[in-house]
């Protein structure tokens, strides 16, 4: 029996490649995306301390499904406000080894609507 290559496991070895590459500072801290079938996540972390300094999700929205493009939108927006009321203007997108497309493309165009530079 021939198995299927298992898509999660080479998400995860993209995301490793990425995480290589990019890290986040105090001043400029990496915005991170993780996407469920159901949920949209997003944290702002600080790499150097190991610390969480914003997060969201499409949980904190009531009236909308969590799965879809418009709550993945309004989740980069309440992320770029909370990050804003830290003081935070500039990130760094990492987007988890996902593609840039569909729910993480929304996300990231929402957070860029709310004042985030990246």
């Amino acid at each position: 029996m021939i198995s299927k290559p298992n898509s999660n496991k080479a998400r995860l070895k993209r995301h490793a490649r990425i995480r290589n590459k990019i890290s986040g500072t105090a001043t400029c801290p990496r915005l991170c995306v993780f996407r469920s079938l159901n949920n949209i996540y997003a944290q702002v972390i600080d790499d150097v301390n190991g610390v969480t300094l914003v997060s969201a999700s499409s949980l904190e929205l009531k009236e909308t499904y969590g799965g879809n493009k418009e709550a993945a939108k309004e989740v980069g927006k309440m992320v770029a406000a909370k990050a804003i009321e830290k003081g935070i203007k500039a990130v760094v997108f990492d987007r988890s080894g996902y593609l840039y497309h569909g729910r993480v493309a929304e996300l990231a165009a929402g957070a860029r609507e709310g004042g985030l530079e990246f």
